[in-house]
């Protein structure tokens, strides 16, 4: 049994927002008001990427369009955590801040409550853009931070193992919400930079099994699955960075307010962009398409989820890796003006009502990556 989560008060949530909410920009970098929108960025598709998204009858979808790509005045974003799909989300949260699996698990090292916490957190900040000004938020903080080593990683995901990329995945998501300040934080990222290759990247997997040649499966799948597995912490940093592992990590260093310009960073995220449409140095991932498969909230690294990060980070609009992008983004944007959720040739593209919806989402992230490389680095 967990213990319950308490949770202090942070201006106590009662359905209102005050100004005071809105004031904490170091810990909240998506807080700041949004730009007028500007002819430069929709004038570079052939067909309007607005339009269907306003026309989409998702009213979540439609205040960020407004919101983000408009620069509409709109009601307080305590409107968007009040609809139904938010609420319903809201009311599964258990006592300790965590989500149940939605399916019965094997007995394992794995922490299924952690990696359904970790999706549940994925749609309440990216989708409905909750912040811990939420008390829903805090809690769910406060769970997945329990599960921080002494080390600094959020573990339990891959049982004992170290799993870089999802810890940098999972601080992505809090820094969103507001707790870039916070000391676990800092320590997550510190981790982080401790765990790098030495060309700068990050490995898929965990570490100390992804470089040893001598694991046989089932040896991987005990090590990966097992609490009473030791860690292994030692990996050899001179193996080639991994794209899909890189850009997992790399999202929490590009909205982190004072890591998101750091040498680190841009080292790291020139090693991303140099692989945009290319194989990766390591399996699972290695076929190209694993960039043009695409997912919302983000998963899995692929040409969206990364150019969003290298926007954030700086890169400009210039750089011949970008201009590439932008050209695939372009030429395979849809008559309706969306996109598809996948282009992959390798993988299963499935069409039902909710990757249509996903398709939605990603459209609008795709024109918030085009405003913000055109209007800040353009």
């Amino acid at each position: 049994m967990h213990p319950r989560i308490q949770v202090a008060p942070l201006g106590e949530w009662n359905g209102t927002m005050t100004s005071h909410d809105y004031d904490d920009d170091d810990d909240n970098p998506s807080a700041a008001a949004p730009a007028t929108c500007t002819a430069s960025w929709a004038g570079r598709f052939n067909h309007d990427p607005v339009e269907p998204l306003l026309s989409s009858g998702l009213e979540d979808l439609v205040y960020f369009t407004k919101r983000d790509l408009l620069g509409k005045q709109v009601s307080p974003i305590k409107h968007v955590w009040e609809l139904p799909a938010a609420k319903n989300i809201v009311r599964k949260q258990q006592e300790d801040g965590s989500w149940k699996p939605t399916r019965k698990r094997p007995a394992s090292g794995v922490n299924y409550r952690l990696i359904e916490t970790w999706r549940k957190t994925r749609v309440l900040v990216e989708q409905f853009q909750f912040t811990k000004v939420h008390p829903t938020m805090r809690a769910a903080a406060e769970y997945i931070l329990s599960c921080q080593t002494s080390e600094g990683d959020i573990r339990g995901i891959l049982a004992n193992q170290y799993a870089p990329y999802y810890t940098g995945a999972i601080l992505y998501l809090l820094i969103k919400a507001g707790y870039a300040s916070d000391p676990r934080i800092e320590m997550g990222i510190e981790w982080l930079l401790h765990m790098r290759q030495d060309d700068g990247g990050w490995l898929i997997g965990s570490p100390g099994i992804q470089t040893r040649n001598d694991l046989r499966r089932a040896e991987i799948n005990k090590l990966t699955s097992s609490k009473d597995r030791e860690t292994i912490t030692a990996f050899d940093r001179t193996m080639p960075f991994s794209a899909a592992g890189t850009g997992m990590v790399l999202r929490a260093f590009s909205v982190h307010p004072r890591w998101h310009k750091a040498p680190e960073t841009h080292q790291a995220a020139t090693l991303l962009k140099s692989k945009l449409f290319k194989r990766d140095n390591w399996r699972p991932y290695q076929h190209p398409d694993n960039w043009l498969r695409f997912q919302f909230p983000f998963w899995w690294t692929n040409l969206v989820s990364a150019l969003d990060s290298l926007s954030l980070i700086g890169i400009p609009a210039s750089d011949p890796s970008i201009k590439e992008a932008f050209d695939w983004l372009v030429g395979h944007q849809q008559e309706d003006g969306t996109w598809k959720l996948s282009y992959s040739r390798v993988h299963a593209n499935r069409e039902n009502s909710k990757t249509r919806l996903q398709a939605y989402w990603v459209s609008l992230s795709i024109c918030r990556i085009f405003k913000r490389f055109l209007q800040h680095h353009g």
